[in-house]
């Protein structure tokens, strides 16, 4: 087993990351909280049929009296009537402090049971078992919880640390190739923002299944990269907005496909290579990497590039969250392996896309 710490001065978590972990998730969850006795298990309709009972059992051999919270699978969940139903459930459930919320999916579940978590009583213990890439080197990491609003991508959430995140690698072999690639978008910008070596790896290995013969140490590298981010920056300020590299404009490439048409990994590996692009022509980031990032990214099926018009670039850079007044901090690389977030006027952004 490969253990991770997040250390956040006296609310410092673990993430445990095991090949066949998921049938003893509860044991895992009942040593962390001997006092907790209800869990509500909240997962999709993708995820349930595959891993719902496994972890059930698991919970409910561990003691535990498990109430399972099934919502729709896609981004479409991540919305206000969902949370609304789960915190009516959860208290029908009758959910107390002591209790935990068992986020089981990737990252809309996670972000949504997150959510629920960090409001329902004013927080209850949040357990994360990601089951998709993207969700386990990224989102399931950090403590951002959001849903959506018609408005724009994760406008209204938390920063909620999870009390334990459970990874098992094998959850990915029943991913399909587009959903395994998404998360692959996410691995890469690991490389690009904090490990030359980590990206000369990848460089190596442009295969899923190549990438899953040396699945452990991806995850770990990932995951390593955030926990030392995320301690240094849990609110992101100042360092934490790295890990946003490629986002800004693939927030404005998903919003450009109604949050339908493009994946969010396909909207961050054409924002990462668009944002290379922008970094060369500002005069920071050397002319070859737009076009290494563009091949990486191709290798695993994602766009290099999307369609946007002048007022979708507009409408994402004007809710981006890095921004500050007539600025924003856009997150640019000045070497392979290392980003700075780089202030600019929006206009002259807006100019330039």
């Amino acid at each position: 087993m490969r253990t991770l710490t997040v250390p956040l001065p006296g609310r410092e978590y673990n993430l445990l990351i095991q090949s066949g972990l998921l049938p003893g998730s509860g044991g895992y969850i009942r040593s962390l909280l001997p006092r907790c006795r209800k869990a509500a298990l909240v997962t999709d309709t993708n995820v349930a049929p595959l891993y719902g009972q496994t972890v059930v059992d698991s919970l409910t051999q561990a003691g535990f009296q498990v109430e399972t919270f099934v919502v729709p699978a896609g981004e479409a969940s991540k919305n206000a009537q969902q949370l609304s139903q789960l915190w009516g459930g959860f208290a029908r459930f009758g959910l107390t402090r002591t209790d935990c919320v068992v986020a089981l999916g990737g990252g809309v579940v996670g972000d949504l049971a997150g959510f629920a978590a960090a409001t329902i009583l004013r927080g209850v213990a949040l357990i994360q078992i990601p089951t998709t890439l993207l969700s386990q080197v990224d989102s399931s990491v950090g403590g951002k919880v959001a849903i959506d609003l018609p408005e724009g991508k994760n406008l209204a959430g938390a920063f909620y640390q999870p009390r334990l995140v459970l990874m098992d690698p094998n959850t990915l072999n029943t991913l399909p190739d587009e959903t395994f690639a998404d998360g692959m978008a996410e691995v890469i910008k690991y490389g690009c923002i904090a490990d030359d070596a980590f990206l000369e790896f990848l460089s190596q290995n442009l295969s899923r299944a190549s990438i899953m013969a040396h699945i452990g140490q991806v995850l770990y590298t990932c995951c390593h990269i955030k926990a030392e981010v995320v301690a240094e920056d849990e609110l992101d300020t100042g360092r934490r907005m790295i890990l946003n590299f490629g986002h800004t404009l693939g927030h404005a490439y998903e919003l450009a496909g109604h949050y339908s048409t493009y994946t969010h990994g396909q909207a961050v590996a054409a924002g990462m290579v668009r944002a290379a692009e922008l970094g060369t022509a500002l005069g920071l980031t050397p002319a070859h990497l737009s076009g290494s990032i563009a091949r990486l990214v191709s290798a695993f099926g994602l766009p290099t590039a999307i369609p946007c018009s002048p007022q979708e670039y507009e409408a994402a850079i004007g809710l981006d969250k890095k921004g500050a007044g007539s600025s924003i901090s856009l997150i640019l690389l000045d070497r392979p392996g290392h980003a700075v977030a780089y202030p600019i006027p929006k206009q002259q952004l807006l100019a330039m896309l």
